[in-house]
């Protein structure tokens, strides 16, 4: 948690530095983000991947008042457990890109939509005896809101579901199960419009 809390503190400091106007097309934010998969595995049933916490970095680029694209970056360690028996640990970082709708631009409370694609790349693998197939591929899911503290910056609450599969195979390559991920994202953060 001091890592989370040391990250966002240099991320915020390096972000202020650049935001200089309330009406300039981007909009960054940090946040702090809890990463709540919803696994499924088959044909082996009861693989599971836990919750964390994590800090978090995006970019918002607004086409007009309404429309934006956000960039959505990340990484965390996950424990990979079988009907509660650990399998060990693995990375993965699910960069994800959406188009989003702002339906109240001008507002101090402005609600947001949003729809897109994720890739996740699994990296730093430490499964005892299994592998994972590194990439993957999915839709993603956002509803969010962005509070004004002041012309421009804002509290942010954001909500997203993004989809992740990967199969798991042993380390000689055969094939075990498909797992799927698709965490809810909860995120609280901060961010500057410029």
């Amino acid at each position: 948690m001091k890592r989370t809390a040391l990250i966002l503190a240099f991320a915020t400091a390096s972000v202020t530095h650049f935001a200089q106007a309330a009406d300039g097309n981007w909009l960054v934010r940090v946040r702090a983000i809890q990463i709540d998969p919803s696994a499924h595995s088959s044909p082996v049933a009861g693989v599971d991947v836990d919750s964390q916490i994590v800090p978090e970095l995006d970019f918002t680029y607004f086409f007009s008042k309404h429309l934006a694209t956000e960039l959505i970056l990340g990484t965390a360690r996950h424990k990979v457990t079988l009907n509660g028996v650990s399998l060990g640990k693995v990375n993965h970082l699910p960069p994800t890109l959406t188009l989003q709708w702002h339906f109240s631009p001008d507002s101090k409370i402005r609600p947001y939509v949003g729809a897109g694609v994720n890739y996740t790349r699994f990296y730093n693998v430490d499964l005892t005896g299994l592998d994972v197939d590194r990439n993957s591929f999915g839709g993603a899911l956002q509803a969010g809101v962005d509070i004004a503290v002041t012309d421009n910056s804002y509290i942010n609450l954001d909500v997203k579901k993004i989809y992740i599969s990967t199969k798991v195979k042993t380390t000689a390559g055969a094939y075990v199960t498909d797992l799927d991920i698709n965490p809810v994202i909860i995120g609280v953060g901060y961010g500057w419009r410029f």
